[in-house]
């Protein structure tokens, strides 16, 4: 089945022919028809299955008819990331080469001014992230009231990325009747609840499970130590035959270091991630897509929309936390029928082990260990032979267990104590008396024993035999008298 079957104009065509294709993808041979009936379309498919296609080539055709106004765009494309757009736009400008559409991009990283002179002249297609499109509608900038042709592309994507609030502001702000194109890799319930409140009656196309994975993707996990990861990334890019690869990192501080690393050992290596400037970031991605940089060290913000149709290998430097960005990550290589290799770096680490469980449990399929794999320096784990019973009980110390004491007692016990503590406790025993105040106490030391009227009978030999009265010995004379017995002074008075 050919492109000239999918009831697409002759000058679409010529573009599809020239730009090198010949047959369409099953989700384009599905969406295309559809969407130039003029029905709402919920596509669901694997990420590089030719789902930007599958809408941008029937709006040319849609779109061919018509004239924008100024700030009111005809069409609307709603995309996740500033990479992604531009490639929209980039897939536009090649497929419309021979159709007279203009169109702007509204993205961030790029001054307002001149992205409100391209809307202040009018466009046919607007290509925009939820962000900057809700900045120049409050600006008063941009009017939504024209849109006629409405895209979410990468749904799910937007929902990770917290976009979904903007993205229902978007949609309520179009009061016209229009069509929606709505595609995703995934289903996630927040995005079938969003289909359902703004798709009508919708064609839905599913080409693949959701969150399946290609199965021209060999895919390998290889397990090693924290500390390893990166002697383990340096291996395994010399030992792949890595035509050109993208090494995917959780965190934007850990793409910088990876990405240190692997230029102090001499690799072909740039970085993507969200703290770069605009410019920085499109002109990394076109020394990649020219093969000037073998290696692509980049977070997620490059998972989705990558458009490089012939990467050999991705390596996963962290294990995703998001188990659907295992399926996107790995889409960026296997596309178009080609074939790739996947590599996944874990260590066994909990948050590790979690993140592996659920990336099995979505795709379906134990992650193959890489079997071939032995990290340098490192011996294939082999079980340890047992050791003879007698060999055991040699280099094993006698020792008791836990809260019992020796066999035969206590005494027995102390007189195994090396002979220095012993002195140490004697003289510290000398030193400190037993049975005076603040002294030590002695548990063994026996008590004073008295008669029913309280008089001594029976004391320690360190006891004075005496009995105590009120304060002591030392007690003043005047607290011993008999109060009732007048002094000489008294009777004298």
């Amino acid at each position: 089945m050919g492109f000239d079957l999918l009831g697409l104009s002759e000058p679409t065509l010529a573009a599809v022919a020239e730009a090198g294709y010949t047959e369409p993808t099953p989700i384009q041979a599905q969406a295309i028809p559809q969407v130039l009936m003029g029905r709402d379309v919920l596509g669901i498919a694997q990420t590089g299955t030719g789902k930007t296609a599958s809408f941008t080539l029937p709006m040319i055709d849609i779109l061919s008819e018509g004239r924008a106004r100024a700030r009111m765009p005809r069409s609307l494309i709603l995309e996740p990331t500033r990479e992604l757009a531009a490639q929209v736009a980039e897939s536009f400008e090649k497929y419309g080469k021979n159709h007279k559409l203009s169109m702007a991009l509204l993205i961030g990283g790029v001054n307002f001014g001149d992205q409100e002179k391209l809307l202040d002249r009018g466009v046919d297609v607007l290509i925009a992230t939820p962000g900057r499109l809700l900045d120049h509608f409050e600006r008063g900038k941009l009017l939504l009231t024209g849109i006629d042709v409405l895209v979410v592309d990468e749904a799910d994507r937007m929902l990770d990325m917290g976009f979904i609030p903007d993205v229902e502001k978007i949609c309520e702000r179009i009061t016209k009747k229009h069509q929606t194109l709505f595609f995703s890799a995934t289903m996630p319930p927040p995005i079938q609840r969003l289909t359902k409140q703004f798709l009508n009656d919708p064609r839905k196309i599913e080409v693949s499970r959701p969150a399946s994975t290609a199965g021209t993707i060999e895919q390998a996990i290889i397990t090693v130590g924290p500390r390893e990861k990166r002697i383990a990334l340096r291996q395994l890019l010399r030992t792949e035959e890595v035509k050109n690869g993208i090494i995917f990192c959780n965190r934007k501080r850990d793409v910088k270091e990876v990405y240190e690393s692997l230029k102090r050992h001499c690799f072909s290596v740039g970085q993507l991630h969200g703290d770069m400037e605009q410019s920085e970031r499109l002109s990394v991605l076109a020394q990649f897509k020219t093969n000037d940089i073998q290696l692509l060290c980049a977070s997620d913000v490059a998972a989705r929309g990558l458009d490089v149709p012939d990467v050999s290998h991705v390596f996963n430097f962290d294990v995703p936390s998001h188990a659907e960005d295992y399926v996107h990550r790995i889409g960026r290589t296997g596309r178009a029928g080609r074939k790739g290799k996947s590599f996944t770096i874990a260590t066994k680490g909990r948050e590790d082990v979690r993140y592996v469980d659920a990336i099995e449990k979505l795709i379906g399929n134990k992650l193959p260990v890489a079997a071939d794999f032995v990290l340098e320096g490192r011996q294939p784990q082999q079980a340890p032979e047992a050791a003879p019973a007698a060999e055991e009980a040699a280099e094993k110390p006698a020792r008791a267990p836990r809260g019992r004491q020796p066999r035969g007692g206590s005494r027995e016990g102390r007189e195994q104590q090396p002979q220095q503590a012993q002195q140490q406790r004697q003289s510290r025993e000398a030193r400190e008396p037993r049975g005076r105040t603040g002294g030590r106490s002695d548990s063994r030391r026996p008590a004073p024993v008295t008669d029913e009227n309280g008089k001594l009978q029976f004391a320690p030999d360190d006891m004075p035999k005496e009995p105590f009265v009120g304060m002591g010995p030392h007690v003043p004379a005047f607290l011993l008298r008999d109060p009732m017995t007048k002094t000489t002074e008294e009777a004298e008075e």
